[in-house]
């Protein structure tokens, strides 16, 4: 009965919660504006003099809501100094839960050290995190300069040391521009020019701007997105921003202004301190007066050094001129109002507002305690709030209470709380407000994460992909027909006196080919492993036909074996798991991270399949540190907590224990006995655990492949987990093979499958693919710098200093030993070990070991260090030589550090860039550029796709990858399961029905189609506008398609709007079954598919073509020559009538 009770009043508080409306962080500010401590603050321009206020027991996140009612309450600026950027940050987000975006903004460090030279700067740091600080200190100057409402500044000691341009030098450099102003081109150029602006084509960078036809783009350094002034004659037609990724408007505007670098412009200017800059009214938040004080000292100390280290040689401002001096910030903060909330300073203040706040208890994830404590709170008349970012966490919180509720023999009135859905960063209690503001975070130990604007580099990122995934002269290229060749540019050429563009392919021995931009889909840029060069085909020979037979045999036999064994696995009997208990619930919910989209997917496609009743076969691939692991614990726990054992399997002995690890640290709170088996057991330990095995008192056992020797007996094996597959041996996999017939099999892999493989694959495995990375992991911090003694010294003492260990990567094992005694030599303090594949096995895994265990500081190696290796407490890792290697390879090693919630770093040591490789400095750059986890890696980094497919079908298919391409390899393991699934496996996929019997249809004519120079003149462009089209497949893209062509170079001329339409013909011969369609000198002809046993002659869709042909027979006309049917139309005058007689051949009503 009390079981039953203490469930019911808990619904029935869940009952009234639900009646209610929605409550949001709002209805919590609310209670702070009316508080009596809020109406003790007093600002504005009649105050005689400033005040000095000093809050006292404020506590967590609190002070973003305090400052939020203070704020709105007075109609001054407000200027919050945290004690660095990250404090800032951290208050930044918080705030903006209850401000407005458009009224709160970061003011951050320029990140330009002074008296360096910016040559070298840019080159080794290169210029985005620059401009990103660029833009918000001249988006927050701009906002001060023309914003009539108040606004909020959040910034640190670092940001205000450095002096801003003056308010008139920023009046003068700022160009305003509003609908129906006059203005001509030549004098946008000049303004611009004058400006430092820097004209492009297109513009992808603050400080740009690009001049087509009557667009005029600029991007405006205190904007997040680039401007489009679109002119008509000399008038300003319409305003707008546009992104810089796909160049295509966003949002309309009446009125822009454009402001150059403040940096730079200050540079040339008188400069001032913000301080002086912002108005006397400002009231100014410090949150620890003495520890800002210092920081700004010490910038100033830096600064003084540098200069003295330039000497007097080169003319450059002296650094009062540049920096706040300590006295000038005392001075000049004294004149006014100030707000001290945390540290007390010296001075006495002139009122003192009293709160009564205390930090959120820490609970541990011990629920029971969580609950205790918000029962008692309400007992007391306590309002109870949990703060989550994701709602998903709120209804996990319900779960777990009513879950435990209903296990409790108490009749006592439960708690009521209201989930809110926003992220705080600090939970806290206040006492007179009787609120609780827990955080989910902070319940379930998780790290919380920042985030500032990313608008700028999210977009260099994607730019500089585009730059490494664009065709450019000289790259090698295959044409699906022709083969491996090299692109040579576009080429005008004519056919019966129509200008068309071709592309230019050029062959072994100079054979020229040339392709129109109708079949651009039929060409893709060659991608093999990591800088081969391929052997380029001759024209005309047979090599590349049967390679490509020879190819598509090989695969058509491993997918054979795929899709033989998927099939054969639905037909067997499994173990159908039972839906999830609350354990499960609370064990997935006390997670660490926050789950992101595709662990979720995940997780659900991995219990869905244990509660099938045939088992389970299912690839979950993710890039390191993903979540893969934590979704195998989930898994392990369900099939253990109904019962079943599970076995895991590891390729190595050091990754046995690294799992062991991991799962007993997940699993501690929960009633599973984990256990491991490898040869750093004694055999009496191993004795016993074989005999605790076959007793069932093991549910979770770990190891190599030992697990799959005879002696090892389960009493009941519900569930085999396999880490890696593809690192073990023939005989291992063969016995897995008899194993996964009848138990569930969850295998786990780090190297990408390539998501064109994965659909290839449906029907031939179950995959699940996380892409997305954790959102709250730290992006590792990556920085490339010259070989150099200082910088290796100061990162690893960096690392020591907060008792951390550091990996350093030299790939070299004949003077890996001297490197390991340089870093001893450089850093005496730290002990130094290092490791390499040519080691014997033993004495390798026992230095690994004790790295693990932390029992030496530095890790000198090759690259050997297993991928899957997981240390926490290694977080920085330097590679030297980083220009020998690939993307992939670089990205791995970086994934091995940044694996819990410690701020990791990458140092890339190479030589000077200028004598790198061009190829070597854009991975550099691109690998520095994307330090979050998964970043969009995947299109850059096709050598790990390579891998990828090697390891799901087997190595040999990596060799022919590297012979044919990867574009090619993919298009032909399509078609090889197309025919599959057709043939052999007809019955099993009898329900595919209604699909295309022609993979691409070609289209000839001598029609004007192309894009003139006068529309777009830049030929790089061109060409992708022309791959852009051929990817086009839909109406709707199309519309889309022809949508962005006007928004960015404007209306569309006569031989773009027939390029486009001509889509339309090739998309109706397609569907018709017709391979090629010819429209020249008013004739149209259709070729229908070569292979006379195809499928389609007996389909509905050619019945239709002929009852077409009957109905019509004075139009059209069916004709075969050399074993080939066609249908010929003559008479066609127009484009438009060509579309139309081709789409109506599958449009007349059928018989049925």
């Amino acid at each position: 009965m009390g079981i039953k009770r203490g469930y019911d009043l808990f619904a029935r508080s869940e009952y009234i919660r639900n009646r209610r409306r929605k409550v949001g962080i709002d209805d919590i500010q609310k209670r702070f504006d009316t508080s009596p401590q809020v109406a003790e603050f007093d600002f504005g321009p009649d105050l005689a003099a400033p005040i000095r206020y000093r809050l006292k027991g404020v506590a967590g996140s609190s002070i973003s809501l305090i400052l939020s009612s203070v704020f709105k309450k007075n109609k001054v600026h407000h200027v919050a100094i945290f004690n660095d950027r990250e404090e800032a940050a951290y208050f930044f987000n918080d705030v903006q839960n209850v401000i407005a975006g458009n009224r709160v903004f970061f003011f951050p460090h320029s990140d330009r050290k002074p008296y360096q030279e910016q040559d070298l700067e840019e080159e080794y740091r290169g210029k985005q995190r620059d401009s990103e600080n660029g833009l918000m200190r001249a988006e927050v100057l701009n906002a001060l300069n023309v914003r009539k409402r108040p606004i909020l500044i959040v910034t640190y000691p670092e940001a205000l040391s450095e002096k801003v341009i003056t308010k008139q030098s920023l009046v003068k450099n700022t160009l305003a521009v509003q609908i129906g102003d006059n203005l001509s081109q030549e004098f946008i150029n000049e303004m611009l020019f004058e400006l430092d602006f820097e004209r492009v084509d297109f513009v992808h960078e603050p400080g740009q701007f690009a001049i087509r036809g009557g667009i005029v783009d600029i991007w405006s350094y205190s904007n997040e997105k680039p401007y489009r002034v679109e002119l008509f004659g000399e008038e300003v037609d319409s305003l707008r921003t546009f992104d810089p990724v796909n160049q295509l408007s966003i949002q309309d505007h009446q009125y822009i202004t454009v402001v150059p670098d403040v940096q730079k412009q200050a540079a040339k200017e008188l400069r001032q301190s913000f301080l002086e800059f912002i108005p006397s009214t400002t009231a100014v938040w410090v949150k620890n007066f003495e520890l800002i004080q210092e920081r700004i000292a010490d910038e100033f100390k830096k600064a003084e050094e540098r200069y003295a280290e330039v000497g007097t040689g080169v003319v450059q401002l002296a650094p009062d001129e540049l920096f706040f001096s300590e006295g000038d910030f005392l001075n000049q903060l004294s004149a006014f109002s100030q707000i001290e909330f945390d540290r007390p300073s010296l001075f006495k203040p002139d009122v003192e507002v009293r709160f009564n706040q205390t930090l959120q208890t820490a609970f541990n994830k011990n629920f029971d305690l969580l609950i205790t404590d918000l029962t008692n709170h309400t007992k007391n008349g306590f309002y109870n709030y949990l703060f989550a970012a994701n709602p998903k966490q709120i209804t996990r919180l319900h779960q777990i209470f009513s879950d435990i509720l209903e296990n409790r023999e108490s009749t006592e009135k439960p708690f009521d709380f209201e989930g809110i859905n926003s992220a705080i960063h600090e939970g806290f209690i206040d006492h007179d407000l009787k609120l609780i503001c827990y955080t989910d975070h902070q319940i379930f130990e998780r790290y919380h994460r920042y985030r500032l604007k990313e608008g700028f580099a999210d977009a260099e990122r994607q730019i500089n992909l585009k730059e490494l995934t664009s065709l450019k002269t000289g790259d090698f290229v295959v044409h699906i027909d022709h083969g491996v060749g090299e692109y040579s540019g576009i080429q005008k050429i004519e056919v019966n006196g129509k200008m068309q563009e071709a592309i230019r392919l050029i062959y072994k021995g100079g054979d020229v080919l040339y392709v129109s931009i109708h079949s651009l889909h039929r060409i893709s840029k060659y991608i093999g492993k990591d800088g081969t060069p391929p052997k380029i085909n001759k024209l005309g020979s047979n090599a590349w036909q049967s390679l490509k037979n020879k190819t598509k045999k090989k695969v058509k036999e491993v997918a054979y074996d795929l899709i033989k064994l998927y099939a054969e696995r639905k037909m067997k009997e499994g173990f159908g798991f039972t839906p999830d208990t609350y354990l499960q619930t609370e064990l997935e919910s006390s997670f660490i991270y926050e789950d992101t989209p595709d662990q979720v997917k995940s997780t659900a496609a991995v219990k869905a399949d244990m509660e099938k009743p045939y088992p389970m076969d299912r690839l979950v691939c993710g890039d390191v540190g993903f979540g893969k692991t934590e979704i195998a614990i989930r898994a392990a726990f369900k099939a253990a907590t109904d019962g079943k054992q599970v076995a895991v399997l590891a390729p190595t002995t050091i990754l046995t224990l690294q799992h062991f690890k991991t799962f007993q640290s997940r699993l501690e709170q929960f009633p599973v006995t984990v256990d491991y088996i490898n040869r750093f057991r004694s055999t009496k330990e191993q004795k016993d655990i074989l005999k605790r095995l076959a007793e069932g008192k093991i549910d979770i056992l770990i190891g190599t492949h030992r697990l799959v020797s005879k002696d090892i007996k389960f009493k009941d094996l519900g569930l085999m987990i396999v880490d890696e597959e593809q690192k073990f041996g023939v005989a291992v996999k063969d016995k897995l093979k008899m194993i996964k017939i009848n138990v569930d099999t969850l295998t786990l892999t780090a190297t990408p499958i390539p998501r064109t493989l994965q659909f290839s694959l449906l029907g031939a495995r179950d995959l699940s693919i996380i892409n997305t990375p954790p959102p709250n992991r730290y992006p590792v911090q990556t920085e490339l710098h010259t070989f150099n003694e200082a910088v290796i010294k100061d990162a690893i003492y960096a690392e020591l200093t907060r008792n951390g260990q550091i990996f350093f990567i030299h790939n070299r094992i004949q003077n890996i030993a001297d490197v390991g005694n340089m870093i001893k030599k450089i850093v005496p303090e730290a002990s130094v070990e290092f490791a390499h594949g040519q080691m014997e096995g033993k004495l390798l895994e026992d230095i690994m070991l004790r790295f693990i265990e932390g029992d030496f500081d530095v890790l000198v190696s090759t690259t050997i260090i297993e991928s899957g290796l997981d240390i926490p407490n290694a977080n920085t890792i330097i590679i030297n030589q980083a220009q020998n290697f690939g993307l992939s390879d670089l990205h791995q090693m970086r994934g091995r550090v940044g694996r819990s919630n410690k701020k990791a770093f990458c140092y890339l040591l190479c030589p000077p860039l200028s004598s790198v490789t061009t190829e070597a400095r854009k991975r550099l750059n691109a690998i520095e550029q994307f330090s979050d986890l998964g970043s969009g890696f995947s299109i850059a980094m096709r050598d790990l796709d390579i891998r990828g497919a090697g390891n799901l079908l087997g190595g040999e298919q990596s060799g022919f990858i590297t012979d044919i391409g990867y574009e090619t390899y993919q298009k032909i393991l399509q078609e090889a399961i197309e025919e599959l699934k057709e043939t052999e496996f007809k019955e099993l996929f009898k329900e595919e029905k209604d699909k295309n019997f022609v993979a691409d249809c070609q289209l000839e004519s001598d029609l004007e189609v192309h894009i003139p120079d006068d529309y777009v003149n830049n030929i790089t462009e061109r060409m992708s506008i022309y791959r852009n089209l051929a990817d086009v497949n839909t109406e709707e893209q199309l519309t889309e398609f022809k949508e962005g062509m006007i928004d960015r170079f404007g209306p569309l001329t006569p031989p773009v709007e027939r390029m486009l339409k001509s889509k339309r013909l090739i998309w109706a011969g397609k569907d018709s079954g017709m391979e090629k369609v010819v429209y020249k000198q008013k004739k149209l002809i259709g070729y229908f598919i070569g292979d006379k046993t195809s499928r389609f002659f007996e389909s509905a869709k050619f019945g239709q073509v002929l009852r077409y042909v009957q109905s019509h027979s004075t139009k059209v006309q069916i004709r075969e020559r050399n074993d080939r049917l066609s249908l010929v139309f003559t008479n066609v005058s127009t484009l438009d009538e060509a579309v139309n007689l081709l789409q109506a051949l599958m449009n007349i009503p059928s018989d049925d």
